[in-house]
């Protein structure tokens, strides 16, 4: 069973920065790659950042120059750096893991419980 586990969110000051963290347990495949989504009340789920299992990274666009992912391929984890936070950045952020599975090679994608992130003006 895979599972996701997400810490680092809470509330914080425009201006701000915040730490998430999430590590992949219970792999049953090869990562292609890992990331963050957020949904904010009344929205819709949006990616927010992704890194491949090759290093190579995309950033939706508002994010660019102020959150910066890192992974760890040796330990299934993922971390996106938060800085310059901005109310507009307030949601419920979901770690994501796409695994193609060693039998049957078929992919799937998992998803973390989420963790809310609060940023005040």
């Amino acid at each position: 069973q895979v599972q996701l586990v997400e810490s680092g969110g809470g509330l914080v000051q425009a201006g701000g920065s915040l730490r998430l963290s999430c590590a992949a347990s219970g792999v049953i495949g090869s990562i292609n790659f890992m990331g963050w989504y957020r949904q904010a009340p009344g929205k819709q789920r949006e990616l927010v950042a992704l890194i491949t299992s090759g290093g190579s990274t995309n950033y939706e666009d508002s994010v660019k120059g102020r959150f910066t992912i890192s992974g760890d391929n040796t330990k299934n984890t993922v971390n996106l750096e938060m800085n310059s936070l901005e109310p507009e950045d307030t949601a419920v952020y979901y770690c994501a893991a796409d695994i193609r599975r060693w039998v049957g090679g078929s992919t799937l994608r998992f998803w973390g419980q989420g963790t809310q992130v609060t940023v005040s003006s």
